[in-house]
């Protein structure tokens, strides 16, 4: 298998019949390229949507309040829902799959946060301690909201590194505000960090202290929002008990569980607030866990499907290969003749067909194969940022080793077979026959 003479009998063989050779290798070649490219493009559209979703927790059910559009006992329709505390300690109480709860209520009206004579529009949320774990809050420096500030309703707050950069580290003259930066680590103090801990920023005319910040890995407005405690903002604006949304985790409930946490929290609800269960806009309900499994199952049937095309593509590469080496034992009967006459065995004539089809076939596929990789990894690392955007919806586009594996071996295999039916043909040929043949 491997002497000189053969392998230099196999190349003559595809050089005699070069342009036929050529344009069937094109065709399995830009098979394997279409197939890594488009596998590997899915891969970077699948990253893309996970890294989308580690903003949130994965395993959480948020709820907002709505207006109804059924009329429920006599009450007309139109009826704008509201939530209220006795509502977040309501669902602690009764829903045993609650791990992490926290509500959230929006301070109203227009106000800037200001630090002297610095002065900016940043978003505000009021919520629970639990709040970071459904939003995923990387603590860097002290704490975020805790028990005792919401006991005592205490004027403190937690900033994202944007709020912290924007009022104790100013960007240099001709720099934007918001421009992507680098990704902080907890421990890690810088002099903005110094600065800002313990210092005060004032929201709507009061000052709160910083106690803690924070890195969001999720979308870049997760980094400009200031925490408060929910109830010091419920007291501050007049002592209302209202919340505009709630959220919750369910530890490891199953897909199946959480749909039933739903339908339980819409029937618990209705009582609640006196709508029509069916109401769908009354309330509306978001399992994360839900969207997470519909696109994990978009993305597999996407895969699937570039599965299915990249293979069709390589069998019709398959059979431009069969039909080249059924041609070329055809003008070489008289030759295969001779060779048997002169003791060629069977298994010599069917390895020499075999690996002239194999070789065509793996030639031109890892030709695809390694342009359809350096592809990627040019986009990956040439065209794509070294730092994804938190708003990517594509990066790291790539393939598997096992993707890899998996193309060889189906290029191998496929070669293999493109190369069994006319070396079988071959094998039957009579010497007798073949030597009268023209």
């Amino acid at each position: 298998m491997f002497q000189r003479e053969f392998w230099m009998e196999i190349g003559e063989s595809l050089w005699r019949h070069k342009l036929r050779s050529a344009l069937t290798a094109f065709s399995v070649f830009w098979g394997m390229l279409m197939l890594v490219l488009l596998l590997g493009s899915g891969n970077g559209l699948r990253r893309g949507v996970e890294f989308q979703f580690k903003d949130d927790a994965i395993n959480s059910i948020w709820i907002w309040p709505g207006t109804t559009s059924m009329p429920w006992r006599g009450l007309p329709t139109g009826r704008d829902m509201r939530f209220r505390n006795a509502e977040v300690k309501h669902l602690q109480r009764t829903e045993p799959l609650v791990d992490k709860l926290t509500a959230r209520y929006h301070l109203r009206g227009t106000f800037a946060v200001s630090r002297g004579d610095q002065s900016t529009t940043f978003r505000v949320r009021s919520v629970h301690p639990d709040h970071r774990f459904l939003e995923n809050t990387v603590m860097l420096h002290g704490r975020f909201i805790n028990p005792v500030d919401l006991e005592q309703t205490r004027k403190v707050c937690a900033i994202g590194t944007e709020v912290r950069d924007f009022f104790f580290a100013p960007p240099a003259k001709g720099q934007q505000d918001f421009g992507p930066p680098p990704i902080p680590q907890p421990g890690v103090w810088t002099a903005a960090d110094s600065a800002a801990m313990g210092r005060y920023l004032t929201v709507k005319g009061v000052p709160y202290q910083i106690v803690g910040i924070f890195h969001d890995q999720g979308s870049r407005g997760e980094n400009q929002y200031i925490y408060l405690p929910i109830s010091t903002a419920q007291k501050i604006e007049g002592g209302t008990d209202r919340v505009d949304q709630i959220m919750f985790t369910f530890g490891n409930a199953s897909l199946a569980e959480s749909r039933e946490v739903e339908a339980r929290l819409r029937e618990d609800f209705a009582r609640r607030l006196k709508f029509d269960p069916d109401d769908q806009q009354a309330i509306y309900i978001s399992n994360d866990l839900e969207e997470f499994k519909r696109f994990q199952g978009l993305f597999n049937g996407i895969e699937a499907f570039v599965w299915v095309i990249g293979i069709l593509s390589l069998i019709a590469g398959m059979i431009g290969i069969a039909n080249i080496m059924l041609i070329t034992v055809n003008e070489r009967t008289r030759e295969i003749g001779v060779r048997k006459a002169l003791g060629a065995t069977n298994g010599s004539l069917v390895r020499l067909i075999l690996l002239e089809a194999i070789v065509l076939t793996a030639l031109s596929g890892f030709m695809g194969m390694a342009l359809g990789v350096g592809t990627l990894w040019l986009v990956d690392t040439q065209v794509l940022p070294p730092i994804p955007e938190p708003d990517s919806m594509f990066m790291h586009p790539g393939v598997t080793p096992g993707v890899v594996v998996g193309a060889l071996s189906i290029l191998i295999g496929s070669g293999a077979l493109a190369g069994f039916i006319p070396a079988i043909k071959a094998v039957r040929i009579a010497p007798a026959v073949a030597m009268k043949s023209a």
